[in-house]
């Protein structure tokens, strides 16, 4: 962790309300007049879009653990860790884009699916904001979060994850329900041991619990939206929060435990500004003395 140069990490996956997220930070950066170096968790992924179809394969022949985007074997965590932990030093560190569709890649004349070539960051920025599946990872050869100087997840209940990822793979993607539930289950393992130990790593965590029946995500028609949903905040550092200003501020919020706020989903973007917008705030200003 670095005062001259600040970390910021989002890490959760698809469901949480991540677009809500992003555009709250950039509200803030915008707002602020921050300059900010943004890091896309997808380009540390290990392989393109083809190399990984490949590997996943072999991996399920060899009748071993299968591998994920979840997992340490389809990830660079040690280049992500190297990353945060020189940009702490010394405000750079080498990033790449990975070009998710047709818009993304023409201008880089690529094929979707491919990463650009690795390049520095350009120098003068406020801080690093790393939005992904990883900011908060720890393997047994990487630990990005001792790196991070606020780190932030973003997480829904594991039904409505489910229901997002089979809405989304079979109504934009054409996958059958059949496969995207082979994918749940072969990602499970990386899941449980990649994915949500960063929830206890986090200073603050926004979970997302849908108020309609999320019973059964297999049969879900549809997505259930923020306005049918809750939010709840859990700081791990309470002393820090201002819960009388945040329950006056947000309508309908209520306190669950001493360090744990809940909140309309559909006041989740103005909770994350009011939450952490001063604690961005207080990073920089450190950061210029």
């Amino acid at each position: 962790m670095s005062r001259k140069h600040p970390v910021i990490a989002v890490t959760g996956s698809s469901g949480a309300g991540t677009s809500t997220v992003k555009t709250s930070f950039e509200h803030i950066f915008q707002r602020e007049r921050l300059n900010v170096a943004v890091v896309e968790g997808d380009s540390f992924h290990r392989y393109d879009r083809e190399s990984m179809k490949r590997a996943v394969e072999e991996s399920e022949k060899g009748g071993g653990r299968p591998i994920s985007h979840f997992g340490p074997e389809a990830n660079e965590f040690e280049k992500l860790e190297a990353l945060f932990r020189s940009y702490g030093q010394t405000g750079s560190g080498e990033i790449r884009l990975y070009l998710h569709n047709e818009q993304e890649a023409q201008p880089y004349n690529q094929k979707p699916g491919t990463f650009t070539s690795w390049k520095p960051i350009q120098p003068g920025t406020d801080l690093l904001f790393y939005e992904g599946l990883h900011g908060g990872v720890k393997s047994d050869t990487a630990d990005a979060s001792q790196y991070v100087d606020l780190l932030v997840g973003v997480v829904p209940i594991v039904n409505l994850e489910w229901i997002q990822k089979i809405y989304r793979d079979t109504a934009a993607r054409g996958y059958s329900a059949e496969a995207v539930t082979h994918t749940i289950l072969r990602r499970m393992h990386d899941y449980v041991h990649y994915i949500t130990p960063q929830f206890s790593r986090t200073h603050v965590n926004f979970q997302r619990v849908p108020t309609v029946d999320t019973s059964n995500p297999f049969i879900a028609r549809d997505i259930p939206t923020l306005d049918e949903s809750m939010v709840v905040i859990r700081f791990r550092d309470h002393h820090g929060a201002d819960f009388p200003y945040l329950l006056n501020m947000i309508s309908g919020s209520f306190m669950s435990r001493p360090n744990t706020i809940v909140v309309p989903g559909g006041k989740m973007g103005m909770a994350i500004e009011l939450i952490l917008a001063p604690l961005i705030l207080d990073l920089v200003a450190k950061s210029k003395k």
